[in-house]
């Protein structure tokens, strides 16, 4: 999920319950009764609720709790946790982003292929089951939730003041390259005044690179974003971009970033599935209608994406296995399209369902979102992540917000990237 860099704390935590801190309780109790609790631990609103209840009420036994907490401290209470052998939950979500890292430590894991995981390498896109399997695919380490698929939301409004069309399909295409995409902001800027392009450069920076093969490390795991010409050439335009007025220079995902899009600040936002949940609920209900969706430049892509592990140190680990089954089930990931959250099923069968397909967002123009993020979801060039894929990834985000605030030239900034990534490597 996203996410994201994300993707990406999403700061959804706020509006749950959460049932269980993260330190001081133990997992996977026994009741006095013999009823088992399991305790889930994510790092947003997975839209988990309506499936649990229906879990406990199909496995009278088993009592289901749910511990959330923002991105970062989630894993890093996790990394933690796996140390020193205590306090991981029973069910454990691991953002994509993340699992290059956990992979490594995969000892400390349930391989669910002792629990009837290889049954399932078919139902998944193939590269979102490879990103979770190690071993040539003997070791599952966890099972895909979702995707995020790409696309751009837009403000309808916004565009037609700029002279724009509104329409999603000739949005679309006014920009099949992200050059296109940042040649109709220059257009956007110099009509509204009052109105940035987009809402980040970290975000649209991220898109980009989501879109390649290879981007901070290659296949052998090696860092190659100071040779890699897509790195360079992607920073360069986006930081370009920013220093001629086209981002709002949000940050995203914080406190200023809701409100900028309550607000308005933005014409465009680079928008993954799970990103409809938090624009409607930060835009509000007056913002209805002025919303919409189109395609993402440069083809399909993928933004965020989580996975469920089971923890080796919980005490029912059977148990365990078997609801993070349920929750990534075909039906499960589809009801949970359907949901708040809208986040996208990893599943081939559930993104060819017509549950997904059919499936239209009233909030955002009555945008098809069915269709868009599955076609974009498999349509993607699958993109290495490093397992030190986050440490480098914060630096280049960091120097692009430097752009944004007019502390440094486009050319700055990249060396800056450069210099604080190799610093981060070398710990």
């Amino acid at each position: 999920m996203g996410t994201s860099l994300i993707r990406r704390s999403l700061a959804a935590a706020a509006g749950l319950t959460t049932l269980l801190t993260l330190a001081g309780c133990s997992s996977g109790s026994t009741g006095t009764s013999g009823e088992i609790t399991l305790t889930v631990a994510t790092f947003s609103d997975f839209g988990y609720k309506p499936l649990i209840a229906q879990y406990e009420k199909t496995h009278p036994g088993i009592r289901v709790q749910e511990r959330v907490s923002q991105l970062d401290q989630h894993h890093n209470s996790l990394s933690t946790q796996l140390s020193s052998g205590s306090g991981a939950a029973d069910v454990v979500a691991v953002e994509e982003g993340y699992m290059p890292k956990f992979r490594q430590v995969k000892d400390r894991f349930v391989n669910l292929a002792e629990y009837g995981a290889l049954r399932r390498e078919e139902e998944y896109l193939p590269y979102k089951w490879a990103q979770a399997t190690a071993d040539d695919g003997r070791f599952v380490m966890g099972y895909g939730t979702d995707v995020g698929g790409l696309a751009i939301c837009y403000r309808r409004d916004l565009f037609a003041q700029a002279g724009l069309p509104t329409d999603r399909d000739k949005v679309g295409k006014l920009w099949p390259t992200w050059q296109d995409y940042f040649k109709t902001g220059d257009t956007f800027t110099a009509k509204v005044k009052d109105h940035a392009w987009f809402d980040s450069a970290g975000n649209v920076f991220s898109a980009m690179m989501n879109q390649t093969e290879v981007g901070f490390f290659d296949t052998s795991d090696s860092y190659v974003a100071d040779t890699n010409p897509d790195v360079e050439k992607f920073f360069s335009d986006t930081s370009k971009a920013a220093a001629a007025g086209q981002s709002a220079n949000l940050v995203p995902f914080s406190q200023q970033w809701n409100a900028g899009i309550k607000q308005g600040k933005m014409a465009t936002i680079t928008c993954p599935a799970w990103m409809t949940g938090l624009i409607q609920t930060a835009a509000g209900e007056e913002a209805e209608g002025k919303w919409d969706i189109a395609s993402v430049p440069g083809g399909g892509g993928n933004w965020g994406g989580s996975f469920l592990t089971v923890p080796k140190q919980g005490k029912h680990v059977k148990e365990a296995a078997e609801l993070a089954a349920f929750l990534t089930s075909a039906d499960s990931e589809k009801k949970i399209f359907q949901g708040p959250t809208g986040s996208l099923p990893s599943l081939t069968e559930a993104l060819a369902d017509p549950a997904v397909q059919d499936t239209r967002k009233a909030y955002f123009n009555d945008a098809p979102t069915g269709k868009i993020f599955a076609a974009s979801a498999k349509d993607l060039r699958p993109s290495f992540r490093g397992s030190k894929d986050q440490q480098v990834r914060v630096p280049f985000a960091n120097a692009l917000q430097l752009v944004e605030q007019r502390k440094a030239s486009p050319d700055e900034a990249w060396r800056r990237a450069l210099a604080d990534a190799a610093k981060n490597l070398a710990h």
